[in-house]
This record gives structure tokens, C-alpha cells and sequence, in this order.
């Protein structure tokens, strides 16, 4: 009897502590809920990087083969100016240069120079004992080059038409010597056919007052102090440009643009050769290179 007793109250007390135990289980488990978890976000796409914005055609020279054909010197600051034409004919310092008489007065530093050199990735214009006279760099908007010269003053060298801005096809033409030394040699792709226009739609008053672009029409190219050496025509509908007769700024001649577009607050001529400078408004009707660099160069809407 009292080995029943004892077997009895030994269940019992199993069957407690089974009691105690369960609950302090169950707590270690998170309650379940009526609302469903949220499903976890699915992995990011892969982003696809934006397209590259498409880069200005190459203006500078990297190697000597490119430096030959016509570049603007001028004094920075002032309205002094000089085209000039490079070639690669080896002459008595370096190789052999051209250009206008009247350089010699615009810029006095030309009496002195006898060539040119391609050194360190820039021109270099020597004496003819082959001293540096101006020791170009290229600026870092890798469009144009700049030297100071011994008095202190700056001076810029813009390409205009080089064998860099040309296409392949074209840059392989050889150069032709001018026939006169004094006068820069004639570009022989000025013959080329002209470059088509990009199709543009109908410009209208509207749509030039929103958009703050440049009004199609007559306008004059102011160089510093000189005003209105040369006219253009800018077309509404296909965006060509058009030389009035009776220019009178060669590097606007040499450079002889033939279309036009507006985008981003830019205005870019385009040459027929393929190559383009940039504008930026300035008030009143004006577009000024943008980057400035050499001789001021804007051009202004006449009414």
C-alpha cells in the first residue's frame, strides 16, 4: 500500500513540473500573428551607367604630324592678332611658318620668331637659333594654348583648321604650300562639300522666348574694340549659317561655319569641317566664346 502511495504521488509530481516547464518553453518562440510579415524588397536592378555625353571633336594636335594648318595667335587683352599657317617643311629653326606681313605690326613679338617646334605636347615658336620666343601649354580646357612671353605679356594660340581637327580620310591629304610666304596657305578643304544641315523645327517667337536661345537672323562678329567685322546668317529651319560678302575677319573666313544649334544654354557653330566652338549668352542679343580665350570674340544680334 504504501509503495502504490509513493508511486502515486511520483507521478504527480512529474506531471507538475511538466506544467511549469511548458510554458517557460513556449515563450522562448515568437507569438504568431494575424498580419503576415512583410515580404523582403527583391535585390536591386543593376543600374546601368548613363551614357557618356558625347565629347567635342579633338582640337589640339598630340603629335607633330597633326600641328600643320592654320591657328589665331593673339595677345591676351588686346585686339592684336595674327592667322597664321604651320607646315611641316623643315626650314632654318624648326619647321617653317607663314603669315601676313601685317603680323609683324600687330604683334612686334613675331620679329623674332623663325619657326616652330612640337614639344612636350604644345607649339613652341623659336628664334633662328632655335631659342624659345613663346613656349605654349595647353590651357586646361584642352582647347587652345597659351604662353608668356619674356615682357610678361600672355598670348593664345587657337587651332582654326589643323590636321587634328580633320577627319582621317581628310588629314591623310598632304599640305600644300602657298605660293606666296606672306599669305597663309589656303586650307584644301575649303572645297569640300558643305557639311548638311542638321533638320530643326520651325523656330517661333514662342518657343525662342522659353527656350532663351538665339533668335534666327543677321548677326554682326565684334573682336574687342572692333566692331562688326564680319556678318553671319543664322537660318531658323535647318540651322545653316551663312557668311555675309564682305567679311573681314580671316579666322572667321578659315573657320567658315555652316550650321548651327541651340542646347543647354549653348550656342555651337560647327564648321564644315566638323569642328565647333561654343557660345554663351551675355545679354542684349550677344553670344561670347565660351571659353574665352584669345582676341574677345562675340557676336550680336542686329535688328
Amino acid at each position: 500500500m504504501r509503495q502504490a502511495t509513493a508511486a502515486l504521488l511520483a507521478a504527480s509530481a512529474l506531471i507538475a513540473a511538466a506544467a511549469i516547464v511548458r510554458p517557460a518553453a513556449a515563450q522562448d518562440v515568437p507569438a504568431a500573428t494575424d498580419e503576415a510579415a512583410p515580404p523582403s524588397p527583391p535585390p536591386a536592378a543593376e543600374t546601368l551607367s548613363a551614357p557618356p555625353a558625347p565629347t567635342a571633336p579633338p582640337s589640339l594636335p598630340e603629335k607633330l604630324g597633326q600641328v600643320p594648318g592654320t591657328w589665331d595667335l593673339s595677345r591676351d587683352g588686346t585686339n592684336r592678332r595674327c592667322v597664321m599657317t604651320l607646315v611641316l617643311d623643315s626650314g632654318e629653326a624648326g619647321q617653317r611658318l607663314r603669315f601676313p606681313a601685317g603680323c609683324r605690326r600687330a604683334l612686334p613679338v613675331l620679329n623674332s620668331v623663325a619657326g616652330w617646334l612640337f614639344v612636350d605636347g604644345a607649339v613652341r615658336l623659336v628664334d633662328r637659333n632655335v631659342r624659345p620666343v613663346l613656349d605654349f601649354a595647353k590651357r586646361p580646357d584642352q582647347r587652345s594654348l597659351v604662353a608668356q612671353a619674356e615682357g610678361g605679356e600672355r598670348y593664345s594660340l587657337v587651332p582654326l583648321d589643323i590636321v587634328a581637327m580633320r577627319p582621317a580620310d581628310a588629314a591623310a591629304a598632304p599640305e600644300t604650300a602657298p605660293t606666296d610666304p606672306a599669305s597663309p596657305a589656303p586650307s584644301p578643304l575649303q572645297t569640300a562639300a558643305p557639311v548638311a544641315a542638321e533638320p530643326q523645327p520651325p523656330a517661333t517667337a514662342s518657343a525662342a522666348t522659353a527656350s532663351a536661345g538665339p533668335a534666327p537672323g543677321l548677326y554682326a562678329l565684334d573682336r574687342f574694340q572692333q566692331r562688326d567685322t564680319c556678318r553671319i546668317n543664322l537660318d531658323g529651319v535647318g540651322g545653316g549659317v551663312h557668311i555675309v560678302p564682305g567679311c573681314h575677319d580671316s579666322g572667321l573666313e578659315v573657320f567658315d561655319p555652316v550650321r548651327w544649334r541651340y542646347a543647354k544654354g549653348r550656342m555651337t557653330l560647327t564648321a564644315k569641317r566638323g569642328h565647333s566652338i561654343d557660345l554663351v549668352p551675355s545679354g542684349d542679343g550677344r553670344w561670347r566664346r565660351d571659353p574665352e580665350v584669345g582676341t574677345t570674340f562675340v557676336l550680336r544680334r542686329v535688328d
